[in-house]
C-alpha cells in the first residue's frame, strides 16, 4: 500500500502522525511525506531564507528515518492560500506519489489557517488527481485515494473515530521530531517545552483512550467512491 501525509509546516507530520507512518513503513508499505510551506517564520533570530533552508534540511532528515519519499512544495509560512497554481501543484504531487490513503490536517476542526487550508486543498483535489482534463506535469492517478484527518494540537475540537497503536514506534516518532532542532529551540523560547515533550503528552493521552501506551488519533473523511482496502488500518504488530 502507498501511504502519504501532508503537513502545512515542517514538523507537523512528525507531531501528529509519524508514529503511524513508521508503523506502516515497518510493515513494508511505501511512505510519502509532503510539506506545503517552508516554515520560514519559525525563528526569532534568523532571516526567512536562512530558517527556511534549515527547516527543509531538518524535514528531509526526518523523512529519511523511515525512507519516505519527500515532497517540498515551498510556499511561505503563514501566507498559504488556495489558488489554481497551488491546487495544480498539490494535484501533481499526489499524482507523482499515487497514494492509497493521505493523512492531512482536519480542515473542519484545526485552529491554524495554514493547517486548515492544507486539509481543505487535499480534500478539494482528491478527485482532481484522477481527471485527465486537469493537466499537470504528471499523468493522472488511476484511482481516488482515501483521506484521513489527523489530530489537532492538544486535541482541541477533535473527536477521534479510530486510533493507531504506535507504542512500538514511539521512539522512531521521537527521533523524527527531534530532527527539527530549530523548532525545539523556537518552542523553548516561546513556551518553555520542546515539540517532543508536547507530542509525548498527546500520544500518551490518546494511548490512554485507546488502551495502549502511545497512540495517534484520526477521523475518516466522507466521500464517494471509497476504494480503501479492508486492511488499510495497520495491524498492531
Amino acid at each position: 500500500m502507498r501511504v502519504m501525509a501532508f503537513g502545512a509546516h515542517p514538523d507537523d507530520i512528525e507531531i501528529f502522525c509519524s508514529g503511524t507512518l513508521a508503523k506502516y513503513a515497518a510493515q513494508g508499505h511505501t511512505i510519502g511525506m509532503a510539506v506545503m510551506t517552508r516554515g520560514d517564520v519559525g525563528s526569532p533570530t534568523l532571516s526567512r531564507e536562512e530558517i527556511g533552508a534549515i527547516r527543509e534540511r531538518e524535514a528531509r532528515a526526518s523523512a529519511a528515518i523511515i525512507n519516505a519519499e519527500f515532497f517540498w512544495l515551498g510556499y511561505d509560512d503563514e501566507f498559504l492560500y488556495d489558488s489554481p497554481d497551488v491546487r495544480r501543484h498539490v494535484v501533481d504531487v499526489i499524482r507523482q506519489f499515487r497514494p492509497d490513503v493521505i493523512f492531512c490536517p482536519d480542515k473542519d476542526h484545526d485552529y491554524h489557517p495554514d493547517h486548515i487550508r492544507t486539509g481543505q486543498m487535499v480534500w478539494d483535489t482528491h478527485v482532481m488527481a484522477t481527471v485527465p482534463n486537469i493537466p499537470t506535469g504528471t499523468p493522472p492517478a488511476g484511482q481516488i485515494h482515501e483521506i484521513w484527518f489527523y489530530d489537532t494540537m492538544a486535541g482541541i475540537d477533535f473527536q477521534p473515530e479510530f486510533y493507531v497503536d504506535i507504542s512500538e514506534h514511539w521512539e522512531t516518532k521521537a527521533r523524527m521530531i527531534d530532527c527539527h532542532v530549530s523548532q525545539a529551540e523556537w518552542l523553548i523560547s516561546q513556551y518553555g517545552k520542546t515539540p517532543t515533550h508536547y507530542a509525548g503528552i498527546q500520544t500518551r493521552f490518546r494511548g490512554y483512550q485507546a488502551g495502549c501506551e502511545f497512540a495517534e488519533a484520526f477521523r475518516a473523511s466522507r466521500s464517494f467512491p471509497s476504494i480503501a482496502p479492508r486492511d488499510i488500518v495497520p495491524a498492531n504488530r
